[in-house]
């Protein structure tokens, strides 16, 4: 398990490197955006990632790795929306907004570290296809949840479905052997 903590850090290390310098350009003006655009967002990524594995053809020149990266990077914007709220225009600091990063991505790997514990690392043992469809599904049942008003009766909130297609993305990754470069 020592191996998969190193690769999931290494792979964060990119994702993290990208959204800093993303703030330096943009700002946060991220921060506007209600949690059903972020989920938008992902979805879009998700299914582009799901068209390129199922296509022999591709129409622009970027591959899996970088919509995983979207995903990773706007999952952890989802969870910064969910614990600071909505702003009405961007309101942090570079600074401020990669230590609520490093926040979000700290509490998804201890996650990710117990459950890997508990499961046997078995998501080795998958393909990145079924990933894939994993987060395609969990973003179904984020929808569903914000149709319901984010109320569920028996089911995990729309935070753990974020945090859970942060790390089945940075599996995936790991497969696609970006935790080598």
């Amino acid at each position: 398990m020592q191996d998969t903590s190193s690769q999931y850090d290494k792979i964060i290390t990119k994702c993290r490197d990208l959204f800093n310098r993303k703030m330096k350009d943009y700002g946060s003006a991220w921060r506007i955006l209600r949690l059903p655009s972020l989920t938008d967002q992902i979805f879009i990524k998700a299914q582009r990632i799901r068209s390129l594995q199922e296509n022999e053809i591709q129409k622009v020149d970027e591959g899996q790795v970088s919509e995983f990266i979207g995903i990773i990077n706007y999952c952890t914007m989802a969870l910064i929306q969910l614990e600071k709220g909505i702003a009405d225009q961007p309101d942090l600091s570079p600074e401020e907004a990669s230590k609520l990063y490093d926040k979000q991505i700290s509490v998804t790997k201890n996650l990710m570290m117990n459950k890997n514990h508990d499961y046997g690392e078995a998501w080795r043992e998958m393909r990145v296809s079924s990933l894939t469809d994993l987060i395609l599904q969990k973003l179904l049942r984020v929808k569903q949840i914000e149709d319901n008003k984010g109320k569920t009766s028996v089911s995990e909130g729309v935070d753990a479905n974020y945090q859970d297609m942060i790390n089945y993305a940075v599996f995936a990754m790991i497969h696609l052997g970006e935790a080598e470069n």
